[in-house]
């Protein structure tokens, strides 16, 4: 059995809630990541911050990334999956909420992020193919 924790790139890190928007695209470009998952007091996911976030919903609006933080951008509820489940679980949870990247977590704490690419290095060109026309389907 393939599982999340075999696909994923490990060493993923949080961004706090309390973090500017300036400072996460700083990390991302330090981490070469286009995505970081944003984290409470408590260490506990709250949200994903992409640099899409950044720019459509903070610049394109004229606010000051450097007054915006991670949490003001946390909308609805993040999507996890355990280290221990099955690719099949991976892409069902990526699939019915049409996302791209996903926090792997193990025992409370954030040990990786499955992303497009981890997917491509890991699944058949079928399978691929499910994925792409799942998740960039219109609804």
């Amino acid at each position: 059995m393939t599982t999340a924790a075999d696909i994923m790139h490990p060493g993923a890190q949080w961004i706090p809630a309390t973090e500017t928007l300036d400072r996460a695209a700083q990390l991302m470009a330090q981490l070469n990541v286009g995505a970081l998952p944003i984290s409470d007091a408590d260490e506990r996911l709250c949200g994903i911050l992409t640099d899409r976030d950044i720019v459509v919903n903070c610049v394109a609006k004229g606010h000051d990334p450097a007054k915006v933080t991670c949490g003001d951008m946390a909308q609805g509820t993040p999507r996890w999956i355990d280290a221990g489940a099955d690719v099949t679980d991976v892409l069902e949870e990526m699939e019915s909420h049409q996302i791209r990247r996903l926090p792997v977590i193990r025992n409370k704490k954030l040990v990786g992020m499955i992303s497009e690419a981890d997917l491509a290095h890991h699944l058949s060109e079928e399978q691929m193919a499910g994925f792409v026309e799942k998740v960039y389907a219109r609804r």
